[in-house]
């Protein structure tokens, strides 16, 4: 294709400048953003230059600081007090990234943007708070941002209501969402946004990018609801901008507005055009998800007014200086808090110290001191959800941070912090988070809390219903969200509730995600060291899996042993290497112990009980205490009532499940699955006498190779 002739690359750009109601250098600002992304998506071959082409006005405006834009800091992008800004449709990236550079941030250098999608780059295919500064939250699975950004909001409000004082204003910061018609699409958006209009969250504003276009085509085949009217009946205040192509006064009179509104949250339905000035695929889906093509690229150039077509990644000198002045602006704000908080450290020392502490993720002294210890034979056997309770109750005095809720099980999940008031649109100091039945919007916005800062997010539910969370809870262990997530009804034990809830593949799928500890107690002693595992792992969600049934007291449990993983609790005595291992967790450990004692006094098997609270923390230790614990060449049975799945490299055989549960009281239906000690005593002898046909010879389950197949460094 010949570049278009120089005449019409004039005319075209003055009929765009003649058209638009603004000066020529905003103009100028926002085609020097679309040109950059679809030069990024160009180069990298891949990504999605539509919506950053679309939305490159209200970017624009966001990070126009002097205006209706945010409060930002290019020197310092963990300033506590910075406006958060989320694009939930995080394909759009290109259009953070370019703004990231525009205004200063180090991780987005001109280099950067050219090494989009690339290997190792600041700059990934979607959004990732880790890889990138300036960058909130890990976006990209669509509804999530805008469900980060609820927690967000009740972050800023629950920390400026317990933080702020008559004479300084600490926390003022307002949380901003650029989405589409993906987002709100999904369910997770719906039940975030539900409650964030029931909480009245003032701060929260959101620009929905109405561009009409879905990957299979116009909105029309799939999406024909009025959004308006959505969001009207969530309790949201509702605005409209028709055009933002040809002017942005009407965008920044409704930022304006919705900043006004301190009692609802804003949504601004913003009509767009995706790939807009593409002649051959603006309005398309075709602009979507595929770079638009060089001689594509160039037209588009010659069409926007303030752009060359013969330069790639080019960024003028007047378009450059006032995206200077917008990020010095922006810096000015961080400066003048600054001298704020300094003045506030001196008024008020103790609540400035906490807060340091509290965003540094610091751990106060004596946090876990008042932990409840079991003491065998004297005290009571229980549930384990109430060990739960009770260890939660232990640690949130030392842990002020502490906020969160259940998905309306409290009284089940055993997740309500004594005296703890609710979080409530006229309660906001409140740290009790009533979720509602929300579970995937619940893991969301807890992760939104933990990205804000300063907050240590937990919430609950059943364990089989993690699976409505589960997209949320992935994000937590991506983005290094140290989330802790209470699951009660932990397996088939919870009874006459039946297979619909009970949980057989859930643990096993958790325990394959990476960077995410699952801790199945036994006990209380296993419990306290659950959570002082969770609480002290920051960068890695926990999932605290806890029974509705009551479990039977071991003796030889402790805290300190169960910080390992797993451990010896029940040794099996005499001389030399034992007969057999029996390895369990939760409420099967007590019935290994129980069997064991049957296999010794029948069958004079000289049975080990291990007790494996968490896998994950096992395999972390060294391998000399690995060996010490399951030697690998002794007949070992796995006994867990979930899917045996993930048990075949600790066990030569298992006890698990391989079918969905069934209903009737706990006890029966364990016997039925083969859970009673009777049946792991019947397994156990089996497993040491096929052994013992096969020669003696037990295969070493240790005696293997791990390989770390990954090179190089990482983010």
């Amino acid at each position: 294709m010949e570049p278009p002739a120089k005449r019409a690359h004039t005319d075209y750009q003055a009929s765009q400048l003649a058209a638009y109601k603004g000066d020529a250098l905003e103009l100028k600002c926002i085609n020097t953003i679309r040109v950059l992304a679809a030069d990024m998506v160009q180069k990298a071959n891949s990504g999605h230059p539509g919506a950053p082409m679309g939305c490159a006005p209200m970017a624009h405006t966001l990070w126009s600081a002097a205006g209706a834009g945010m409060k930002y800091s290019a020197s310092n992008p963990d300033w506590w007090n910075r406006d958060r800004f989320v694009l939930s449709n995080g394909h759009a990236c290109a259009l953070q990234y370019v703004m990231l550079h525009l205004t200063g941030y180090g991780d987005c250098s001109m280099e950067q943007l050219k090494q989009f999608r690339q290997v190792g780059s600041r700059t990934p295919g979607h959004p990732e708070n880790f890889c990138t500064k300036g960058v909130e939250v890990c976006t990209g699975p669509l509804g999530q941002g805008i469900s980060n950004s609820v927690g967000m909001a009740i972050a800023a409000k629950h920390l400026a209501a317990r933080y702020n004082t008559p004479d300084f204003k600490i926390f003022t910061n307002k949380t901003y969402v650029i989405c589409g018609d993906g987002c709100l699409q999904e369910g997770i958006s719906g039940e975030a946004c539900s409650l964030a209009g029931h909480l009245g969250l003032g701060d929260l504003i959101v620009l929905y990018d109405d561009n009409n276009i879905t990957i299979d085509g116009n909105t029309g085949l799939a999406f024909t609801e009025d959004v308006n009217k959505r969001y009207e009946a969530y309790g949201w205040h509702v605005q409209t901008v028709d055009d933002i192509a040809n002017g942005l006064d009407d965008l920044r009179k409704a930022i304006d507005e919705a900043k006004k509104v301190t009692d609802k949250p804003s949504l601004i339905k913003i009509k767009t055009q995706i790939g807009y000035g593409s002649p051959s695929k603006q309005g398309s889906e075709k602009s979507h998800g595929a770079p638009l093509g060089a001689d594509e690229v160039e037209t588009v150039k010659s069409r926007l007014y303030g752009c060359e077509p013969s330069k790639s990644f080019f960024i003028d000198d007047d378009v450059a200086a006032y995206y200077k002045q917008q990020a010095d602006e922006a810096e000015k704000a961080h400066t003048e808090w600054d001298a704020t908080f300094a003045k506030y450290k001196e008024a008020y020392p103790d609540k400035a110290a906490e807060l340091e502490r509290r965003f540094s993720g610091g751990i106060p002294d004596g946090a876990f001191d008042d932990l409840p210890k079991f003491i065998y034979g004297k005290d009571m056997a229980a549930a384990t959800r109430k060990f739960s309770e009770a260890c939660l109750n232990a640690v949130a005095p030392h842990f002020p941070e502490l906020i969160g809720g259940s998905a309306d099980l409290t009284g089940s999940n055993l997740s309500q912090i004594k005296g703890l008031k609710d979080f409530q649109k006229d309660s906001p100091e409140g740290g009790t988070i009533r979720f509602g039945v929300r579970e995937h919007a619940m893991a969301a916005i807890s992760n939104g809390m933990f990205a804000y800062g300063g907050l240590r997010p937990y919430c609950a539910t059943f364990l089989q219903f993690a699976g409505y969370a589960l997209g949320a809870m992935r994000l937590s262990a991506l983005s290094r969200f140290g989330v802790i997530y209470i699951m009660t009804h932990d397996s088939i034990g919870l009874g006459e509730d039946g297979p619909t809830h009970q949980p057989v593949e859930m643990l096993e799928s958790l325990r394959a995600m990476p960077n995410m500890n699952v801790l199945r107690a036994a006990d209380a002693n296993e419990m306290a060291a659950a959570y002082q595992l969770a609480l002290s792992h920051r960068n890695t969600p926990s999932v605290i899996c806890a029974t509705r049934g009551t479990v039977s007291p071991l003796e030889g449990s402790s805290k300190e042993k169960a910080m390992k993983g797993a451990y010896t609790v029940v040794a099996e005595g005499g001389d030399g290497a034992p007969d057999l291992v029996l390895v369990a967790s939760g409420s099967e450990v007590w019935r290994c112990v129980d069997a064991a004692k049957t296999l010794q006094s029948d069958h004079s098997i000289r049975t080990r009980v291990v007790s494996m609270p968490c896998q994950e923390i096992f395999l972390e230790q060294d391998e000399e205490y690995r060996r010490s614990v399951l030697p690998g060449n002794v007949p070992t049975l796995s006994v867990e009532a979930s899917s045996e799945h993930g048990w075949h490299r600790f066990s030569h055989a298992q006890i698990g499940l391989t079918r969905f549960g069934m209903s009737g009281p706990l006890e029966e239906v364990f016997v039925k699955f083969g859970f009673g000690a009777e049946n792991v005593a019947n397994k156990g002898k089996e497993l040491v006498d096929f052994y013992k046909k096969m020669g003696g010879s037990v295969p070493d389950l240790n005696a293997r190779p791990h390989f770390v197949s990954f090179i190089g460094a990482d983010h």
